[in-house]
């Protein structure tokens, strides 16, 4: 897999292994661009993502592999922040980065996501938790603050599913990632997650495809041997779309690489 470019350390809390692991890894995977993408501070969830004094450490990091695998691998800097309005810290988009995830982690303070807080799926319409989900991305796409779509249907990461058309439900969301020429990532970490399936879904991908809207690829890994997992499967998945290209950063700058 060519490009790679969410992936964690360390430094949120809830990550293992060093940078260099991550790089070997990808590395031996055959990847050419490696992106960190650490979730970015943010007023609310700190325990779980980077703080404002600790981006001198991440660049230091970064720097340290970029330097020592430099021919090798092209290490990248981003960040993947959680839309969620009011809570927000505007000092992330004067940051120097390579490109900007955008992610819908919390419906209003309800990390969706999250084990702890699985029991609120059963407070709540389905749909309406689902609608609520796509109108955050949309929202997001709208800000036009963001150079990528992280994780575009991740509210199924639990396998629990509307009874609507997904389709139906994600129309806007996507005709808005289109009209602010984001790039939707295909994430491999729902194939770890008991949906087991891609984010975004195939089914959904064929929506993204017909709007020739741009893609790139991320492992989202949170460990070393998370990189590259499942990248075949997502590559093929991305070829039967009629995709031959996909999306790489570099100062927020966009190029389209073959794959």
């Amino acid at each position: 897999m060519i490009v790679d470019l969410h992936n964690h350390t360390i430094l949120c809390n809830h990550a293992t292994g060093t940078p260099e692991q991550y790089v070997r890894k990808a590395i031996e995977n055959g990847t050419r661009y490696f992106g960190f993408s650490e979730h970015a501070p943010m007023d609310f969830d700190p325990k779980y993502r980077l703080h404002f004094d600790q981006i001198p450490l991440y660049t230091r990091m970064l720097d340290e592999v970029r330097e020592k695998y430099k021919g090798e691998i092209e290490i990248l800097q981003g960040y993947e922040v959680d839309y969620l309005p009011g809570y927000m810290d505007d000092r992330i988009f004067e940051t120097p980065a390579d490109y900007l995830i955008g992610s819908v982690h919390f419906l209003d303070e309800w990390g969706f996501d999250n084990p702890e807080f699985i029991g609120e799926y059963q407070n709540r319409d389905i749909d309406t938790i689902w609608q609520s989900y796509f109108d955050a991305v949309e929202a997001m796409a709208r800000s036009g603050r963001f150079d990528i779509v992280g994780h575009l249907d991740l509210i199924k990461v639990f396998k629990f599913m509307p009874t609507k058309d997904i389709r139906l439900l994600a129309h806007n969301a996507i005709k808005a990632i289109k009209e602010a020429d984001m790039v939707v990532e295909l994430n491999m970490a729902g194939y770890r997650k008991p949906v087991k399936e891609p984010y975004p879904s195939p089914l959904l991908l064929e929506e993204i495809a017909a709007y020739d809207i741009p893609i790139t690829f991320g492992s989202d890994a949170h460990a070393p041997d998370q990189v590259g997992l499942f990248s075949r499967e997502i590559v093929d998945l991305a070829r039967s779309l009629g995709y031959t290209k996909c999306a790489s950063f570099k100062a927020r700058e966009r190029e389209l690489i073959n794959f």
